[in-house]
């Protein structure tokens, strides 16, 4: 039996990205748009993608000219986006809960809710505390999160969703703090299963985890258009983090 925890596994296998190859890239640069446009993130600067995946936010952040890298713990994920390299785009894989760049980078962004895979509290504050290492003094980090009371409140049971010849059976739940999402189908003969689990951490748990690590929350926004953050409607929690 594995004692790998379920993100080093699930997230690793080609499954993972064909269950999520619906996930809209428009969007995602036009959050990323937004949000350059409204920090002012000078043209010289070194970005740092954190949990990145196949690397569609760290490919845009380069287009638009930032040094940018991208770290994620998958070895899959990065092998694919070491495919579509630019001068200026670099990817590794990395755990996050480790400094990458002591002191380098004007801006971390985490996003599409990376975060909130660990059982341990201690593992949160590694990972939030390693992210404000990285940035250079003055710098800023973007976490992009799910609203939990918003999650809780349209929490979709069941669901079924086809991909081609593979029919993936969603269940949900919310147990023990956590979003557990339980994922079944048959795939090659094989039947398979595998499970996320998603911590739901209010902004309040956020401000002890930035506070702890030296950085203090200056906005925090309710969705990719960058529209106030409201407790009970909101889909996201965008916060950003300056370092003292």
């Amino acid at each position: 039996m594995s004692d790998k925890q379920w993100f080093e596994t699930w997230f690793d296998t080609p499954y993972y990205h064909l269950l999520y190859s619906n996930r809209n890239d428009d969007e995602a640069r036009t959050f990323v748009s937004n949000l350059i446009h409204h920090l002012t993130i000078p043209p010289d600067s070194h970005v740092l993608d954190v949990a990145c995946g196949k690397g569609r936010h760290s490919r845009y952040l380069a287009k638009l000219g930032y040094d940018t890298t991208g770290l994620d713990l998958s070895p899959h994920s990065i092998a694919e986006a070491k495919k579509d390299l630019l001068p200026n785009l670099h990817f590794e894989v990395w755990d996050m809960r480790k400094v990458y760049k002591e002191g380098y980078f004007n801006l971390v962004v985490n996003l599409f809710s990376s975060f909130g895979y660990f059982d341990n509290e201690a593992d949160d504050q590694a990972a939030i505390n390693a992210m404000a290492a990285d940035l250079v003094p003055g710098g800023t980090l973007v976490l992009d999160y799910m609203n939990p009371e918003c999650t809780s409140k349209l929490l979709k049971p069941r669901d079924i969703i086809n991909r081609g010849d593979i029919q993936f059976h969603l269940q949900k739940r919310l147990e023990k703090g956590f979003v557990i999402k339980d994922i079944n189908f048959i795939a090659e003969g094989e039947e398979h299963h595998y499970q996320e689990r998603l911590k739901m951490i209010k902004p309040e748990q956020f401000a002890k985890l930035f506070r702890e690590a030296g950085l203090t929350i200056t906005e925090t926004f309710g969705n990719y258009d960058l529209g106030p953050f409201r407790h009970g409607e909101s889909s996201r929690q965008v916060i950003v983090g300056k370092k003292l």
